[in-house]
């Protein structure tokens, strides 16, 4: 079975497909440097380096574990994070990429599969939108992530380093933390659960499409195999407003908690949700998840935490 190497696997999206690689009995390699991420999340049947992807020791890694595959998930993912230092946030996402494809040719890595993201896109503005559709991103991370993109199809043209790209939608589920924008789910779970009103920032008609994190992770398990050099989204094609997902909540919750509103965030895109049928097409894929049974399953998951 191939060897895998999985940047950010200690991490939400990251600890998931390394888990279901296990499962489907990949060998598996995690580099992770803990800032984010929790030892606890990664798998006991992992190789586990506490290494940074900007750290010249992941060469002396990728060298000695000869993974076939690299997986990375590695990132900065907080838009307002992004605004407010873009240097680190260009500094983790655009060169920790490039030196990990520099790294991964170097070492005759055959594949590299890329964490993208629909901030990409920028703002939607109600439409389903297509891999073909403009780049237009309003946060430094959306730019950051593109120009990681960039590179990763660089190093096919000029290396032959097959990869696939995957741009994600709102990923949600088990062990994500409640921070920033893209935690608005474990954030409202939390502080419901407290009987604490969420805070939503804007009038909540802004809509998301958010994708469970197992779906994800099966989108990257079928993209060692399928997918080559191609540009896919991942998301569920379906737009759910704040203020929808907060009566979601409510609901399996068994709340009746009002919102509070703020003024809306600078860089948070009003509209956007992902057509993903060409994902279904290149990687025999589907979402196993609607968004009312991935909230069900996060939220008992958190109550057996408890």
């Amino acid at each position: 079975m191939l060897k895998v190497l999985v940047t950010g696997g200690a991490g939400f999206i990251g600890s998931h497909i390394v888990d279901l690689l296990i499962q489907k009995g990949y060998e598996v390699v995690v580099v992770d440097n803990l800032v984010t991420g929790s030892k606890s999340n990664v798998n006991a049947h992992a190789v586990f380096y506490e290494v940074d992807i900007l750290h010249p020791q992941i060469d002396e890694v990728i060298k000695k574990e000869a993974p076939e595959v690299i997986l990375h998930q590695a990132a900065l993912v907080f838009v307002q994070q992004s605004i407010k230092d873009p240097l680190a946030d260009g500094t983790v996402n655009t060169i920790g990429t490039l030196n990990l494809l520099r790294s991964a040719h170097l070492n005759n890595v055959g594949r590299f599969i890329y964490a993208s993201t629909c901030a990409v896109y920028g703002d939607a503005q109600g439409r389903v939108a297509t891999e073909d559709d403009p780049v237009s991103p309003i946060s430094f991370y959306g730019a950051s992530k593109y120009m990681g993109e960039m590179y990763v199809r660089l190093f096919y043209d000029l290396y032959k380093l097959d990869y696939t790209i995957l741009r994600y939608a709102n990923v949600y589920g088990p062990r994500q933390q409640p921070h920033g924008e893209g935690g608005v789910i474990p954030i409202f779970m939390q502080n419901m659960k407290k009987e604490i009103s969420p805070t939503i920032f804007g009038t909540g008609l802004q809509s998301r499409d958010f994708i469970y994190v197992q779906d994800v992770a099966t989108a990257n398990l079928l993209a060692i195999a399928k997918g080559k050099q191609q540009t896919l989204n991942i998301g569920t094609g379906v737009a759910t407003s704040i203020y929808d997902l907060h009566q979601h909540i409510n609901e399996i919750l068994g709340r009746n908690l009002p919102a509070q509103y703020k003024p809306e965030l600078m860089g948070d895109v009003k509209h956007i949700a992902l057509n993903p049928e060409r994902a279904q097409k290149e990687l025999n894929w589907k979402t196993g998840y609607s968004l009312k049974k991935g909230l069900a399953e996060t939220a008992a998951v958190y109550d057996s935490m408890d």
